[in-house]
C-alpha cells in the first residue's frame, strides 16, 4: 500500500505522464477500490486551502481519462473508440471514482469550504431529486390510476386480463383466455417518471420519461399492435403467427420477436429506432428499411429514412439501465435528457459549442449531475426553482 501511495503521489505531482505510468494508473483503478487515491486527493485539497499550489490540470485530465477507461472496461461490451483527452467530461457513474477525480465537489475542512472548479453551492440551493417509477394507468372506462400511489397486487380486471402491480411494473395476466373481449389501456409517464410493462403476450416494455403506450389488454387476430409516444424499449415475445407492430408518429416498426428501442420525442430531430437483437422492418409511407442488430433508422421530418451502422447501443439504452450516457453530445442533447428526468425547464444564457462525454447514474441529485458536467470547464449552471440556467 505504501508503494502504491508513493507512486500515486509522484503521478499527482507531474504534469507529463509516460504511457507506462498511464497504464499503471489504469491497472490500479481496475484492481482496487481507490482508497489510497481518495486519501491523497483529499490531502491535496486540504493543503490547497493554505497555499495556491494544487494538482496540475494535466494530471487531473489524465485521471479523468483513466477513470473513464475503467468504467468502459467494466461494461458488458467494450466501446472501441478513441476519446480525445480535451473532450473528457467525467465518468460519474461510480460515486467513489467521482471523489477521486481531482475535484472534490463540496467538502468542508474546519470552517473553510472547498469550492471546486468554480462551483458555488449557492447556485444549487434549489436542488432537485431524481425521477423514479411514476406513471398513470388509464383504464378502458377512462378512469385513471396513479401507479406510484397504488398498492401492489391486482388493480383491475380489463377485458380478459387481470392488471397486476408489482413495484415499478404492471403486468397483464390473461386469466380468462376464452374471453374475446378486447379493451384498451394507456400508461403515461410524466417528466421525471419511468415505468415497466409486461403485455399479455409476455412482451416487456420500458417507458422513459414523458412517454406513453396505448395497447389492448389481450391480443387477438393476426397482429399485436401498440402505439407509443416519447421513448420506449421493447423485448418482444416471439410469435411468428402474430407480428408485433409499434405505431409511432405515422410510422410503424414491425417485428416478430426482438429487442429494440424507439425514441420519438417531439423535441428531437428524428424518430430513431435502434435494433439490439433480431430484426425489424421500419415503415413510413412508401419508405421501408430493414434493420440488423447495431443499426438505427432515423425518420426525418420530410419522411425520409436514413440508416446508421455500428450504433453504440449501450448509449441508446442507457436510460433503461439507470444511466445517462453521453458520447460527444452537444449541450442541447444533454439538457433535454436532464430536463425530462428531473422535470425542469432549460434556459440558455449564451452559446456552448463543446461536446460532452459523460456517464452518470440517473439516481443522483440534479446538482451532482450539473457539478459533474461543470468539471469540463466548458459550462456552468444555476438552478432557479424548477429552471436550469446554462452559461458558457
Amino acid at each position: 500500500m505504501d508503494e502504491q501511495k508513493a507512486k500515486l503521489r509522484k503521478l499527482l505531482g507531474e504534469s507529463e505522464w509516460t504511457s507506462k505510468e498511464m497504464q499503471w494508473l489504469l491497472n490500479y483503478l481496475q484492481n482496487s477500490d481507490g482508497t489510497e487515491l481518495i486519501q491523497l486527493m483529499q490531502k491535496h485539497f486540504s493543503d490547497d486551502l493554505e497555499n495556491s499550489k494544487g494538482i496540475s490540470p494535466e494530471a487531473s485530465r489524465k485521471i479523468f481519462k483513466a477513470i473513464h477507461q475503467k468504467i468502459r472496461l467494466e461494461s458488458k461490451t467494450v466501446k472501441r473508440r478513441v476519446i480525445p483527452v480535451r473532450r473528457i467530461a467525467i465518468a460519474a457513474s461510480v460515486i467513489g471514482l467521482l471523489l477521486m477525480s481531482a475535484f472534490l465537489l463540496s467538502n468542508k475542512v474546519g470552517k473553510k469550504e472547498i469550492v471546486t472548479g468554480g462551483v458555488n453551492n449557492q447556485r444549487f440551493k434549489d436542488d432537485v431529486s431524481p425521477g423514479g417509477d411514476k406513471a398513470i394507468l388509464t383504464l378502458a372506462d377512462g378512469s385513471a390510476v396513479v401507479l406510484d400511489e397504488a398498492q401492489n397486487g391486482t388493480l383491475a380486471q380489463q377485458g380478459s386480463s387481470k392488471v397486476i402491480k408489482l413495484g415499478g411494473k404492471i403486468m397483464y395476466d390473461p386469466a380468462n383466455k376464452n374471453s374475446k373481449e378486447i379493451v384498451y389501456n394507456t400508461i403515461t409517464t410524466p417528466n421525471g417518471g419511468q415505468y415497466q410493462l409486461e403485455l399479455p403476450d409476455g412482451s416487456l416494455v420500458w417507458l422513459n420519461s414523458t412517454s406513453s403506450i396505448h395497447f389492448p389488454t389481450s391480443f387477438a387476430g393476426k397482429e399485436r399492435r401498440v402505439e407509443i409516444t416519447g421513448e420506449a424499449y421493447f423485448e418482444v415475445a416471439k410469435n411468428r403467427d402474430m407480428p408485433f407492430i409499434v405505431t409511432v408518429n405515422n410510422a410503424e416498426v414491425q417485428v416478430l420477436g426482438t429487442h429494440f428501442n424507439v425514441n420519438a420525442y417531439n423535441d428531437e430531430e428524428n424518430v430513431k429506432t435502434t435494433l439490439l437483437e433480431g430484426s425489424v422492418k421500419f415503415v413510413s409511407g412508401d419508405n421501408i428499411s430493414m434493420l440488423k442488430p447495431g443499426q438505427q433508422s432515423q425518420l426525418t421530418n420530410n419522411g425520409l429514412i436514413k440508416v446508421l451502422n455500428n450504433v453504440d447501443v449501450e448509449e441508446v439504452v442507457a436510460w433503461k439501465n439507470g444511466m445517462f450516457d453521453f458520447e460527444n453530445a452537444g449541450i442541447e442533447i444533454v439538457m433535454r435528457q436532464l430536463s425530462r428526468w428531473y422535470d425542469v425547464e432549460i434556459e440558455y444564457n449564451g452559446k456552448t459549442d463543446d461536446l460532452f462525454i459523460a456517464e452518470m447514474r440517473r439516481n443522483i441529485k440534479l446538482s451532482d449531475a450539473l457539478k459533474a458536467l461543470e468539471l469540463t470547464g466548458k459550462v456552468k449552471f444555476d438552478i432557479q426553482g424548477k429552471k436550469i440556467i446554462v452559461m458558457p
